[in-house]
């Protein structure tokens, strides 16, 4: 797309967003994370709109309530992370124009996993910015087609969504380097076939820095008629996937949904949002309902045996 019809597709996705999209040249906003729990208490809709947050360093807020979109800033362009769904496009835009940073300094988008309420957005995110989109290949695959893979446990509860094209397919312990920016993608296959968690050093002008992960979303739930226990080869996914997400580096833990790690709670300060446990707990936490709805599994095929 040439700069004319970006520029146009930002304008219009701009427009379409609440009245925050003004602030597009203002000095970067101070809203900080108790603001934004306040002004998402009660509210964690997937489309409830946000304000933009400081998180730490060059790491950003730029999601609705209830689902994260999280910008990473540098001098050489941005990197953001997840979109959302396809009605959260314009909400991104002009949180990212609220901060003062220009959206059309995006220069890579990547992604949490391959559905609709996190990649929905990714689309118009990606016409709109003029970015680049990198992805593990399980979800690159699904998202050149916005068809939900069928061997995706949640399959037939997925909607589907704007087809994107993947510029850099990654595998596994790739990075992602632009400027003094380096992410590292981790494949942590727990939630979907496509699933990678992001992990990134972000610093403070003090020099006090931090590592950061974004560990994707560790639920293994399905469709209503899919059983784990008859899918041996998505059981050991799951499983290594959490593993992955335990070893993570993690001072300061994100989550795609805010509420699946109490993210919003710790942006108050109710708990502490630096927590060099915090990996090791969730992927714990999602490994202990796993393993039980495997039992549950077990003892329903055991009741429906003569």
């Amino acid at each position: 797309m040439n700069r004319s019809l970006r520029n146009i597709a930002l304008a219009a996705l701009l427009a379409a967003a609440p009245a925050m999209a003004h602030a597009k040249t203002a000095a970067p906003a101070p809203h900080t994370g108790p603001q934004l729990a306040a002004a998402c208490n009660g509210h964690d809709g997937w489309t409830d709109p946000a304000p933009p947050a400081h998180i730490f360093g060059n790491t950003w807020y730029v999601g609705t309530c209830g689902i994260s979109a999280i910008l990473i800033t540098g001098d050489d362009g941005h990197v953001l992370i997840d979109g959302g769904m396809a009605e959260a496009a314009p909400l991104v835009l002009a949180n990212i124009a609220a901060l003062g940073f220009d959206p059309a300094d995006v220069r890579w988008i990547i992604l949490s996993h391959e559905h609709f309420d996190h990649a929905g957005a990714l689309a118009a995110l990606k016409r709109a910015t003029g970015a680049k989109l990198a992805a593990l290949a399980p979800a690159a695959k699904v998202l050149e087609t916005g068809i939900p893979d069928p061997s995706d446990p949640q399959y037939g509860m997925l909607k589907g969504m704007a087809p994107v094209a993947t510029d850099r397919v990654l595998v596994d312990g790739d990075s992602l380097v632009l400027g003094r920016i380096t992410l590292t993608v981790h494949a942590t296959p727990a939630h979907s076939p496509g699933s990678a968690s992001w992990t990134w050093q972000s610093c403070t002008g003090d020099f006090t820095c931090l590592m950061i992960a974004y560990a994707d979303s560790a639920t293994a739930i399905s469709a209503d008629a899919y059983r784990f226990t008859d899918h041996e080869d998505r059981v050991a996914q799951v499983r290594e996937g959490l593993s992955r997400i335990a070893r993570l580096p993690c001072d300061i833990l994100l989550t795609p949904h805010p509420s699946a790690s109490g993210m919003m709670e710790r942006f108050a300060g109710k708990t502490a949002l630096v927590d060099s446990s915090a990996c090791r707990s969730y992927a714990a936490a999602a490994q202990h309902r796993f393993e039980a709805r495997l039992a549950r599994e077990a003892g329903d095929a055991n009741e429906a045996r003569p």
